[in-house]
């Protein structure tokens, strides 16, 4: 079968639905790849390109003759008219908030497989192209912010005077959310984040970012994504947005509700209050936009000097990485639909994944697929279990009587023992409850240079038993070597972890 890649028509579009390298890959599972002419220009992808790959390079009819049909954008009422009987149309069609284009696919009798309706489900990642494109997204808002922001989002101080870090507030920690954070946090800034789901506070805070809590609670749906909110939540944000946009001096929104217009939750009264130079950008502005004073695609200033941003291209703007992770989410997709590796396309309705995404199949409508449990709804709750009788308490007197027998042991212990048995027993005493206390109140992640630097104390536990090495008693002679090995462990071991620790920060 043979697989075309036409140019995308779509006005202002730089992305490309297949590089050099995956149509490469395209041909190793025995497909026929054709590229029109000029496809990929924008993508840093020239016809020569191609070429250098053996890939064919034709006409746009060329391409659009072929099987199977692969493109970014969906497809125009003008481009449909272009598919063979009983073509393959891949590309990102949005079939929930598309219905027109759903009718014109299945009145074509082609089969249209929707890349954006791939199950969110652990083992289709690799064709997931909407977190592909939504990481791009997300760093790429990031430099649009700093951009129109015009200052510098890391902190200084300087000869000249404190400049202090820009302040970014990310509503949503999915994909993009994620992406905005890690890039705002590693140009300095102060990131904060909020997310109506609970569970993502720990991917928040593992990137350095602060966790914005509200006293809530939120359901996962089916698909993987928070669903919408009640207007007892909805109440229950609001102020907090308002607080942390009014002191924020970048904003980054990126909430949607699949299916549905994207919630507003920045109002034109808390834009009006920031500080002049704040900088909105909207990553939800295809779908409405999560700012009152968005405009889709436009760049908005108001009367306070504050900037939204509603640009629904920023993955575009970064075309030739996006065409890359693109492609590779297409030949991952290939990988699945092409099991002999014989260049035919096979589509197996069993497969959860092949059926989330077929919309249409030689013109049957398939479309909406049955519900796929995710991985990321929530489990259902197990029937509680048998009530159990509760053991009954232990008897307070047993630790008052192990304390006295304790004590009577140790007593006994002193009228025997030599009286220098005393002063050792009290040194290893206070040694023991000290190291505890002090390790016990340092956090997990500073154990290791601890260890590794006061482990050196281990040189007296080395020079003791180093003296008692060649004692005439057997008892003392083994103890002390045991005592040398273990310090002797203990110290080398120490000062290998720290240069390990050291080569981490050397540049060579």
């Amino acid at each position: 079968m043979r697989i075309g890649i036409p140019r995308e028509s779509k006005a202002g579009e730089t992305l490309v639905a297949a590089t050099a390298i995956t149509a490469a890959q395209l041909t190793t599972l025995g497909y026929e790849v054709v590229v029109e002419s000029g496809a990929g220009f924008l993508a840093d992808q020239p016809d020569s390109a191609f070429e250098a790959a053996d890939i064919t390079v034709g006409s746009a009819d060329d391409a659009w003759s072929c099987d199977v049909i692969v493109k970014v954008n969906a497809p125009t009422p003008a481009e449909i008219g272009l598919l063979r009987p009983s073509a393959t149309i891949v590309s990102l069609m949005a079939p929930a908030r598309s219905p027109e284009l759903v009718e014109q696919l299945t009145a074509a009798g082609v089969t249209a497989l929707a890349m954006d309706a791939v199950p969110r489900i652990s083992r289709a990642q690799s064709l997931d192209v909407l977190s592909s494109m939504a990481n791009v997204a997300g760093y790429r808002a990031v430099i649009e912010a700093a951009h129109a922001f015009g200052r510098q989002f890391t902190g200084q101080v300087t000869a000249a005077g404190k400049v202090p870090p820009a302040k970014v507030f990310v509503v949503g920690a999915g994909v993009a959310g994620l992406a905005a954070i890690g890039a705002a946090g590693s140009m300095g800034a102060i990131v904060r984040a909020f997310d109506v789901r609970p569970e993502v506070a720990e991917q928040v805070e593992s990137m350095g970012a602060q966790f914005v809590t509200v006293d809530m609670t939120q359901e996962v749906s089916s698909d993987g994504y928070a669903q919408e909110m009640t207007a007892e939540q909805e109440a229950a944000t609001a102020a907090m947005y308002d607080e942390e946009v009014r002191a924020a001096d970048i904003v980054i929104t990126t909430a949607l509700i699949p299916g549905r217009p994207a919630p507003v939750l920045v109002r034109a009264e808390t834009v009006a209050a920031m500080r002049n130079g704040s900088v909105i950008v909207d990553m939800a502005a295809a779908n409405g936009g999560n700012c009152e004073l968005t405009v889709t695609d436009e760049r908005v200033v108001t009367d306070n000097l504050v900037t939204v941003l509603g640009f629904t291209d920023l993955a575009s703007r970064l075309a030739a990485q996006t065409s890359q992770l693109y492609g590779t989410n297409v030949v991952n997709l290939f990988k699945l639909l092409t099991p002999g590796k014989d260049g035919q396309l096979t589509l197996d309705f069993d497969d959860v994944v092949q059926r989330g995404i077929t919309v249409v199949h030689d013109g049957t409508l398939m479309w909406p697929p049955p519900p796929v449990q995710v991985s990321a709804a929530p489990v259902a709750a197990a029937p509680p279990a048998e009530p159990v009788a509760p053991k009954p308490p232990p008897d307070p007197r047993r630790k008052t009587y192990a304390a006295a027998l304790g004590a009577v042991t140790f007593l006994a212990l002193a009228a025997y023992a030599p009286a220098v048995f005393l002063n050792h027993f009290t040194v290893f005493a206070l040694a023991v409850f000290v190291g505890y206390y002090v390790i016990s109140n340092v956090a997990h992640a500073l154990h290791t240079p601890l260890m590794s630097e006061t482990n050196a104390i281990s040189g007296i536990i080395l020079v003791g038993g180093v003296l008692q090495v060649g004692s005439t008693n057997p008892a003392i002679a083994i103890l002390a070597t045991v005592a040398v090995l273990v310090a002797s462990i203990n110290i080398f071991g120490g000062f290998l972890v720290t240069l390990r620790m050291l080569e981490m920060f050397r540049k060579d």
